[in-house]
């Protein structure tokens, strides 16, 4: 036996039931979560570090939907925070780094 203890895709059951395995599960209750979410992207972002892909950032995008939803807000919400605080601090594309302040 191969002991996991994570958050996985709705369908990986099935995929290793597929295969003659078995999974052991248990849903969680919305504030584990929602923690575990937030782990899962953890992980992710390490991937996508590790190998900067379209198909990394997929898996991310699909987290950041889940981690929405998971706090009760629906698209147009996030997009307006998102659009705000772009208009407010800008945004990511002059690839400033910050070195340090002085003073």
């Amino acid at each position: 036996m191969k002991v996991y203890g994570k958050l996985v895709r709705d369908k990986i059951p099935q995929i290793i039931a597929a295969d003659g395995k078995k999974a052991n599960t248990r849903t969680l209750a919305d504030k584990q979560y929602l923690k575990e979410l937030i782990k899962k992207l953890g992980e992710e972002a390490k991937e996508l570090e590790a190998n900067p892909s379209i198909e990394e950032l997929a898996d991310i995008k699909e987290l950041v939907i889940a981690i929405r939803e998971a706090l009760g807000a629906h698209a147009g919400e996030l997009e307006d925070i998102r659009r705000k605080k772009a208009a407010e601090r800008g945004r990511f594309k002059q690839k400033i780094f910050l070195e340090s302040v002085e003073g």
